[in-house]
């Protein structure tokens, strides 16, 4: 496939990605946490043990688990900022160490935006521990295309040698 083709369609998923964040982010505290709250009682409906305590324990534990997966979510989000953005700059002609830097700082500098922009939004708070949070998802996400793309050479170099060799 033509590398450019690769670009825009790796810029497309990043910018639809960053979109997504936004949108979460510009919901009022009020919002997201009902936005929460429902998902955590989706992934918990089946659970007996939560579901078979007592209204106030499980409104509780909801609560604890609501924290976990929002916190989830956050990291989930910026690991396909990290991916997407990695993947872009990997189809780039620059030193690899350069691509893994601007990949991260690009990843910061969309995550401290982000909680910038949520200490705008009503009843949202902006937390240093979220930018940490996200920043440590999009490393992931550079991580990940770096051992794909290892994995791809590897492949690569086994097809050359086997076609030299026939």
């Amino acid at each position: 496939m033509n590398k450019n083709i690769i670009r825009i369609i790796l810029i497309v998923l990043l910018i639809a990605t960053l979109v997504r964040i936004f949108i979460f982010s510009n919901q009022s505290g009020k919002e997201s946490r009902a936005l929460s709250r429902r998902i955590t009682i989706a992934i918990t409906q089946n659970i007996k043990s939560i579901q078979d305590l007592d209204y106030n324990e499980r409104d509780k534990a909801l609560d604890k688990i609501e924290k976990f997966i929002r916190k989830l979510a956050h990291f989930s989000l910026y690991t396909l900022v990290g991916i997407f953005t990695m993947a872009f700059m990997s189809a780039c002609n620059m030193k690899k160490k350069r691509q893994i830097l601007t990949s991260i700082l690009v990843g910061v500098l969309c995550a401290s935006f982000d909680e910038l922009h949520q200490y705008f939004v009503s009843e949202r708070t902006a937390l240093f521990t979220d930018v940490l949070i996200d920043t440590a998802g999009v490393c992931l996400g550079v991580l990940i295309v770096l051992v794909v793309l290892q994995i791809y050479i590897k492949i690569r170099k086994k097809r050359q040698k086997s076609i030299e060799i026939t």
